[in-house]
């Protein structure tokens, strides 16, 4: 569910001044929504434990039941464990198993909402099901969190471009004359044949621990 969102935002807001003098194009069919939030990250990535670093290969490879293992071995040690939390969501997300996935990453919002990842995988869940209000809503939370955190600024622009097909598209249903709306939607759609970002996201980082009182 292409470069970051400036890149993203540059290139739409140019293709936005050609199309005044451009021609309507035809429209492509836009890809899925954007999915590179969900890849389990690489093993041996910085503060990742062995456990799950293997988790995250095991992930990679599909090998989601053992990966799961591995993941709830660590969460019966220390079930607050934001890595592990966080794997077991992409895992959820991975199976398809969305209701079980947003209540891993909420329930990770609310104990850690420092943190931008789980926030980002929520947005990707809730634009793969066309709620791009909501994902945009997360990704902007999640770039208060870290605001350098490029993926999320890629999934942003992404969900901008789908909110701005959807305003085009309506304009048209009520005046299928608009031609500057017409050239605007191909051109909106050209983005959408541009590949997601393959790199992963790094690995929730364990939240300080609290001092006690």
């Amino acid at each position: 569910m292409s470069s970051g969102f400036v890149r993203a935002v540059a290139i739409l807001l140019a293709l936005c001044a050609a199309a005044m003098l451009a021609a309507g194009a035809a429209a492509q069919a836009p890809p899925p929504p954007p999915t590179s939030a969900t890849t389990a990250p690489a093993p041996r990535t910085p503060g990742l434990s062995p456990e799950l670093a293997e988790a995250a290969q095991l992930i990679r490879d599909g090998e989601y039941v053992a990966a799961l293992a591995k993941i709830d071995a660590v969460l019966s040690a220390d079930a607050k464990n934001p890595q592990a939390r966080f794997l077991k969501g992409v895992v959820q997300t991975d199976r398809g198993e969305t209701d079980a996935a947003v209540v891993s990453f909420q329930g990770l919002i609310e104990d850690y909402p420092e943190l931008p990842e789980p926030y980002n995988n929520l947005a990707v869940i809730w634009a793969a099901q066309g709620q791009y209000e909501k994902a945009r809503r997360a990704l902007e939370l999640a770039l208060l969190t870290r605001p350098d955190y490029a993926i999320a600024h890629e999934n942003l622009g992404d969900v901008y471009t789908r909110l701005a097909s959807v305003e085009y598209d309506r304009a048209l249903s009520l005046d299928k004359t608009n031609k500057s709306a017409q050239t605007k939607l191909a051109l909106v759609r050209e983005l959408f044949a541009v590949p997601p970002s393959s790199t992963a996201p790094k690995p929730v980082a364990p939240a300080p621990a609290k001092a006690k009182k």
